[in-house]
């Protein structure tokens, strides 16, 4: 179904049971979720689907260590079967991965390996692998690009890792495949009441310059760490004023080499020099080393990492591996804002708080709002968003039973030979629709390692992409991988999508954005 044809089926729809605002990992979930329960849905994304937070995350598919040691059981317990429906449900994006605790303290082992076994009782039969107490040479000998000097041994555990931009654009198709009508470039303009009550809301496609009405009582604002500007606008309209709901926190990853960290077990220290957590993860041929947790005022749509952060980065990852990273060994930089919710927020509506991870609220117009989480719960935030539009009487019982099986596009369950995310980005990230890929024109064209120009066009043709930006940023992980190299691939993706009919390739842009990712040199 082409662009034209989705928005003309939005005209064409008297009414829809729920219009969901955001197309990151929990709008996209809600969408999947209630097209599946048999409601007339539309998604409305302003820019490109996870193009803020959802395309930015640490890639990790985890259940919360670090909840352990705040006592916060029910939240682990909740996101370890969650992880393991998310691993069941996309295979060729989602796949377990070991990790290797070092201790270089006598205590470490112990403490934090009994820390880990806890965690393995509480996945139960989601558990991916068994925690196991390892000696120096043992830990050497997983992980060999670590420092050995004062290394007493360590901990393995098991957690999961995905493709989070790629899950999202899965998730998509996968609700349009239920019936859902998703568009992205199209921000909401304005937010229609009667008699104090939502009616509907006006947005713009931006590629054609129309602005289309869309009727329904239910809208869910699912907007990440911009809800707060949705939430304005809704009170505007009864001309009154709302306290923001969101306190945004800064995470920076760093991307180097995999010859900094060989092999295919990831690092974590539990405690830096800060207090902080740091990661070291193989994803994708690379290696992403972060992450930070930094407050910010602003929500640029483009947040870039201050100094401070990657010194501390480049520092803290210098403490533990043999060869330390520097600023010129760094292919890329990209920056998350974290939706942390804060706890007191609108007056006179109707909150719930779901879990300490993420909040759902209700204005007195009815307009619903989700905001923190992260990307393992998507799914269990969709399922509580929407049982709090029922209970607040803005949708109707659903019009049919679901299954417990999803069968999302691409996947195919059946086998267990999936390449893993550690491994160069390629085929394997397409599951059972590798087929469809290497029918396309120009599947032996490699404009990158892992991009083809086959892969550039089934992105448009049915992936949603539409500029230069979308393919090499969120279909392909080019620009998140290698800024460099996505600059010099970026002129043959836009003459790809070119011939294939977009109008708004934005070549220019997305050198500007590149530039960005990449790390500035003349630092003192």
């Amino acid at each position: 179904m082409t662009r034209s044809d989705i928005l003309r089926q939005l005209t064409d729809t008297p009414e829809f049971d729920l219009v969901v605002i955001g197309g990151g990992a929990t709008g996209l979930g809600i969408a999947l979720e209630a097209s599946r329960r048999g409601y007339r849905v539309a998604l409305l994304e302003s820019h490109d689907f996870a193009k803020g937070t959802s395309s930015r995350s640490t890639k990790l598919v985890h259940g919360g260590v670090r909840y352990l040691a705040q006592g916060n059981i029910g939240l682990v317990r909740e996101a370890l079967h969650e992880r393991s429906v998310l691993l069941h449900d996309v295979p060729h994006l989602a796949q377990p991965i070991p990790f290797v605790m070092p201790s270089y303290r006598w205590w470490e082992t112990g403490f934090y390996g009994m820390g880990l076994k806890l965690y393995d009782f509480l996945a139960g039969a989601h558990g991916l692998g068994r925690t196991e107490f390892l000696n120096s040479q043992e830990v050497m000998n997983r992980m060999p690009g670590l420092k050995s000097q004062g290394l007493r041994g360590g901990v393995q555990y098991w957690d999961g890792q995905f493709d989070d931009a790629r899950l999202a654009v899965n998730l998509a198709r996968t609700a349009h495949r239920q019936g859902a009508l998703l568009m992205n470039y199209c921000p909401v303009t304005q937010l229609h009441h009667d008699q104090g009550q939502l009616q509907g809301l006006t947005f713009v496609d931006q590629e054609g310059g129309q602005s289309i009405r869309l009727a329904t009582r239910c809208i869910i604002n699912a907007t990440g760490v911009w809800v707060d500007h949705l939430r304005q606008l809704d009170a505007q309209a009864q001309g009154k004023q709302v306290q923001a709901m969101v306190s945004p926190s800064q995470g920076v990853h760093l991307v180097v080499d995999r010859d900094f960290l060989p092999g295919e077990h990831a690092l974590l220290v539990p405690k830096t020099a800060d207090g902080r957590v740091l990661f070291a993860v193989p994803w994708l041929g690379k290696v992403i080393l972060g992450t930070t947790d930094t407050p910010r005022q602003d929500l640029p749509r483009e947040p870039q990492a201050f100094d401070e952060e990657v010194d501390f980065i480049l520092r803290e990852s210098a403490r533990y591996l043999a060869k330390a990273p520097r600023r010129s060994d760094v292919k890329s930089v990209w920056v998350g804002l974290r939706p942390l919710v804060k706890p007191h927020h609108e007056e006179g509506s109707s909150t719930k708080g779901l879990s300490r991870e993420h909040s759902v609220s209700v204005s007195q117009s009815g307009l619903i709002t989700v905001t923190g989480g992260k990307w393992t719960t998507y799914r269990a935030m969709a399922q509580d968003t929407l049982s709090q539009c029922l209970s607040s009487g803005l949708l109707p019982p659903s019009p049919c039973q679901q299954s417990d099986t999803v069968h999302f596009v691409g996947a195919d369950t059946r086998s267990s030979h999936n390449k893993g995310l550690c491994q160069p980005q390629g085929l394997h990230l397409y599951g059972d629709e590798a087929q469809v890929v290497q029918a396309l024109p120009g599947h032996d064209v490699w404009l990158l390692p892992g991009l083809s120009e086959a892969m550039v066009r089934f992105a448009v043709r049915y992936e949603y992409a539409r500029c230069v930006e979308d393919v090499l940023a969120r279909r392909s992980r080019a620009l998140f991988l290698d800024a460099q190299a996505s600059m010099a691939a970026a002129p043959d993706v836009a003459t790809i999508l070119q011939s294939e009919g977009c109008t708004n390739i934005n070549l220019s842009g997305y050198m500007a954005l590149a530039a960005a990712y990449s790390l500035p040199q003349n630092h003192n």
